[in-house]
């Protein structure tokens, strides 16, 4: 039997520790969006200024990728502590290390005031943003998953990605008012102004997240004595399997959000129809609807099964991504919110449930590390490169179609590893009995959830 691990009174609400994660990833996302609008607004502008606008916009993707190589190596770094301190204490140390960056970023001086300089620097800001990013959602998505009630994992493991949405929504609403102004003041000082006002957001989510109890699993590990020394190198000798079928089953959801959200700006733009303030107010638009998205498929996969309504949102990420990019070729204009309502939909679904979903495919002694080692490989070869991939696509075949392929190609590979991947969970929950092979911590019903 596992010891009994007493929890402050009310500290481990279910509900309390869904509000912290979702806070905290809002705040994360929140600083990772910022530094994503001004990607494709003003950074071209600022920091590579002797390009050509083409180029000098693939530049400015470069340094919006940066932030995806440096995340392997936080999800390392936090993965092992997480799985020998602690969920909590990384939870708290991610979101003051993205927050210290992102301030930093909004005190940059341009490449006019110190040269290439400039670019540097801002290349450094961005890899510390990836790396604090690389080791946030692991904590945040298992404090809430292991802290849910039996039977609602999908749904309260939902919470913590809605903070996606509410981050997103934050960023480019403050960018339409900022867009407004004259173009010399913008570029001037009002696009520091979002990475500024962070710091308002960072501090109020570190109250929050002080407050809330360590993770239940994880206390049981320490009451067993199951904490591994080298966790990274365990779940790779452990679980190779679901480290490199999980990076495969994330990679569609990555691609397709990152084209919608940031690619699609530059894009759309190139037909003049779209200006970059209608697209703000089509992502501010959907991605609310993404939020309402979001724990209802967490509630759905609980009742349905996690592969299930996990596999519904990638075929319908394959279907849409067609007549989207038809849409933005020459649609009207409420053709393409039709289908970007559409594309958000299906985003929403898998995004929602890769915490309840994935988490089960890894023992609570390696979870942090293995859930965020397979989601970073899967960021790593899909999302950082997604916009430039699309960009080359379109370069090399002026057709809008080799995008659709595109997401077609990675839909096609997550569908496959999703399907193996509920094959290898269910074998190990019925190998395991329900309970890990180590240290005696239950694990979730993965044989009813993977269905």
């Amino acid at each position: 039997m596992s010891a009994v691990v007493a929890q402050p009174s009310g500290a481990s609400s279910p509900r309390k520790v869904a509000f912290a994660s979702l806070i905290g990833t809002t705040i994360e996302w929140y600083d990772f969006f910022i530094y994503s609008t001004a990607a494709v607004l003003v950074f071209h502008h600022l920091f590579f200024p002797g390009f050509d606008p083409t180029t000098g916009t693939l530049l400015a993707f470069s340094t919006f990728a940066a932030g995806f190589v440096a995340r392997p190596i936080g999800a390392i770094v936090f993965g092992h502590f997480g799985d020998r301190a602690g969920r909590k204490p990384m939870m708290v140390l991610t979101i003051l290390i993205m927050g210290i960056a992102t301030v930093a970023i909004g005190l940059l001086p341009t490449y006019d005031s110190i040269g290439v300089f400039a670019p540097i620097l801002l290349v450094i800001l961005r890899l510390t943003q990836g790396f604090a990013l690389g080791g946030e959602w692991g904590g945040a998505v298992l404090m809430a998953t292991e802290h849910s009630p039996e039977g609602k994992r999908g749904y309260f493991g939902s919470w913590p990605q809605a903070g996606v949405a509410v981050g997103l929504i934050l960023a480019m609403t403050l960018y339409i008012p900022l867009e407004s102004m004259a173009e010399e003041a913008f570029m001037a000082w009002g696009w520091r102004v979002p990475f500024l006002l962070s710091a308002v957001l960072v501090i109020t989510g570190l109250v929050i997240r002080v407050k809330v109890a360590e993770s239940p699993e994880f206390d049981r590990v320490k009451a067993d004595h199951g904490v591994v020394r080298l966790p990274v190198v365990e779940v790779l000798r452990t679980h190779p399997k679901q480290v490199f079928l999980v990076a495969g089953a994330s990679l569609a959801p990555g691609i397709f959000f990152y084209l919608i959200t940031v690619y699609n700006f530059v894009y759309a733009g190139r037909s003049g129809d779209l200006d970059s303030t209608a697209m703000l107010v089509l992502v501010i638009v959907t991605s609310a609807i993404g939020f309402v998205v979001t724990p209802i498929a967490g509630a759905l996969s609980d009742k349905f099964g996690g592969q299930r309504v996990y596999l519904w949102g990638l075929a319908l990420i394959v279907v849409v991504a067609f007549p989207l990019y038809f849409a933005l070729d020459g649609g009207t204009y409420g053709l393409i919110a039709v289908c970007y309502v559409a594309a958000t939909v299906a985003v929403y679904i898998p995004w929602a449930l890769s915490p309840a979903y994935f988490s089960t495919a890894f023992d609570a002694k390696v979870r942090y590390s293995g859930l965020f080692l397979a989601t970073t490989l899967g960021n790593l070869f899909g999302s950082a490169i997604a916009p430039l991939i699309a960009g080359a696509l379109f370069a090399a075949t002026s057709a809008s179609v080799s995008t659709s392929l595109y997401v077609f190609v990675a839909g096609t590979v997550s569908i496959t590893c999703a399907v193996l991947l509920g094959r290898v969970i269910r074998k190990k929950a019925s190998r395991a009995g329900g309970r890990s092979d180590a240290t005696g911590v239950d694990e979730v019903p993965a044989s009813t959830y993977s269905e």
